[in-house]
């Protein structure tokens, strides 16, 4: 079994610009006229063209309108240096929501994207999770 990420924006340009300067991934391939792929992370993003207004599914009473939104679903971005990673995110574009914290495990910071979608970055310390395991 694998894992696509799939992120709806109304922008497919800008989307692209976005992730590429704020994360360094790099553009694998362009389905079609809605779709662009893109790599260097575990599992590859999928940005779809999807427009304001939309509907997410057939029947839905909720239509797409990218203002900051909360979901239980959301992404947690590794890396080696929370700091720099959050300053290249908000440069790039982002909104710094809750500033880097310290934890047994390590460092979280929380941001959202130029579309509403909230991701965290984490920077696993020690132990990471593993610290966890022990409480």
């Amino acid at each position: 079994m694998n894992l696509l990420v799939n992120i709806d924006v109304d922008d497919l340009s800008a989307a692209e610009r976005f992730y590429v300067d704020a994360f360094g991934v790099r553009v694998g391939r362009r389905l079609g006229a809605d779709v662009i792929e893109l790599l260097g992370l575990a599992a590859p993003i999928y940005l779809l063209r999807k427009s304001v207004g939309s509907a997410p599914f057939k029947g839905s009473r909720q239509t797409r309108d990218y203002a900051r939104h909360w979901t239980p679903v959301h992404l947690d971005l590794v890396v080696d240096d929370v700091d720099a990673t959050v300053a290249r995110a908000v440069a790039a574009g982002a909104v710094l929501e809750s500033p880097a914290r310290s934890h047994e495990w390590g460092r979280v910071a929380g941001l959202a994207d130029p579309w509403g979608n909230g991701f965290c970055v984490l920077q696993f310390l020690g132990r990471g999770y593993d610290a966890l395991a022990d409480a």
